[in-house]
């Protein structure tokens, strides 16, 4: 495979297993999932609740056995915009494009065991959209204020990144006017820095260090503000060598992340300014998995296991901390073992969602190229006129 091939593959594959691990432990915390499975999570693990059809909080959600959940249904409608349209997306190719596949074409959604329009699955916050665009008629670029301040739009799009690869900046301004369309507040601004992140990720040579000075780079008020402290709480941290020390980690990371986080201490009680715009505040998922993965210096298995077991919102914490180690590491960081028991249990060929991705995005840098040696020939001529 070409780099791009193997980083789209890598960022796709990758994300979907955390995703799928993720989804069996989200919503618990730490010491309920150790009492749940006996000890902390190693690998996929069943459903919470075995009667999970008629389990609330969970029903009627199949969870866990290698299921994908709407992160991963999201980040693939999103490939296949990408994949028709061959070129940059911005608000309007939400309204044209995302919100018909939402609407209007079946798929078959893992956690349902069904085949199911993708609005069916999706969360309130991602339902808005559709009512949004499709039902109001708001401007795509202002449709995203009022929803619900959450990690929605973050979670799928790591794409952007990949359409972006080596454009940091570009990325984040990309997935900035894009997901306007889903979300405002720092939900955006978490989107917008999730894909600088991948797209400094997948660049040649890149290291973790470029990853974090990406985020550093682009991101705004509350976000940035939980960047830094959670930067500055893992500086020097040396990666668990114990389950003690793993739980350390995420004791750490929690509350580095808790000032910034509206939710509160008790994920399913939420606080009553909780999911509200601000310019302070900052989602939790972004920041916690930067720490995951600052924690176990962008070893793939150990971050994305350590979002798992931090619980929370933990689908969509691994899910990021997975696309920032797989776009570092490659296609050969994600664990065949995970990466084919999730593609077997959720009916989906992911690696070939990876290469459509990387077809639309060979596209898409090469309009690039062109456009930057039109503007060099542009300014040339402009620095050559006399008058």
């Amino acid at each position: 495979m070409t780099w791009l091939e193997d980083r789209a593959v890598a960022v796709i594959t990758g994300a979907a297993v955390g995703d799928a691990l993720g989804g069996a432990t989200e919503g618990w915390t730490p010491e309920q999932i150790e009492e749940r499975h006996g000890g902390r999570v190693t690998g996929i693990v069943g459903p919470w609740y075995p009667d999970w059809r008629d389990a609330r909080p969970i029903a009627p959600y199949h969870k866990g056995d290698g299921h994908v959940t709407d992160d991963t249904l999201m980040t693939r409608a999103l490939v296949e915009v990408y994949a028709k349209r061959r070129a940059h997306l911005d608000a309007y190719a939400m309204a044209e494009d995302l919100v018909p596949l939402m609407i209007g074409e079946p798929r078959w959604v893992p956690e349902l065991e069904s085949t199911a329009l993708l609005l069916q699955r999706v969360f309130l916050a991602e339902k808005w959209i559709v009512a949004r665009l499709h039902y109001g008629h708001v401007d795509p670029r202002e449709a995203g204020v009022g929803n619900v301040v959450n990690c929605g739009a973050a979670m799928y799009v790591a794409p952007v990144g990949l359409a972006n690869a080596g454009d940091p900046r570009g990325a984040y301004a990309e997935a900035i006017d894009l997901t306007g369309a889903h979300q405002s507040s720092y939900g955006r601004e978490a989107a917008g820095v999730f894909a600088a992140m991948v797209a400094a990720a997948v660049t040649p040579g890149a290291h973790l260090d470029e990853v974090v000075t990406s985020a550093v780079d682009v991101a705004h008020d509350g976000t940035a503000a939980a960047i830094h402290a959670v930067i500055e709480a893992l500086d020097g941290w040396s990666p668990p060598r114990t389950e003690d020390d793993e739980r350390a980690l995420m004791r750490l990371v929690r509350e580095t992340v808790a000032p910034f986080d509206s939710v509160g201490p008790h994920y399913r009680e939420m606080s009553l300014d909780a999911r509200r715009p601000s310019r302070t505040k900052s989602i939790e998922e972004l920041p916690a998995a930067l720490g995951l993965v600052l924690g176990h210096q962008g070893d793939f298995r150990g971050a994305v296991l350590a979002a798992v077991n931090y619980g929370r919102d933990a689908d969509s914490i691994a899910t990021m901390a997975a696309a920032i180690c797989a776009g570092l590491g490659g296609s050969a960081v994600v664990p065949a073992e995970w990466l084919d028991a999730v593609s077997a249990a959720s009916r989906m060929d992911i690696r070939e969602t990876g290469l459509l991705m990387a077809s639309a995005a060979a596209d898409i840098l090469r309009g690039d190229r062109e456009r930057v040696h039109t503007r060099l020939r542009s300014l040339d001529a402009l620095e050559g006129v006399s008058v």
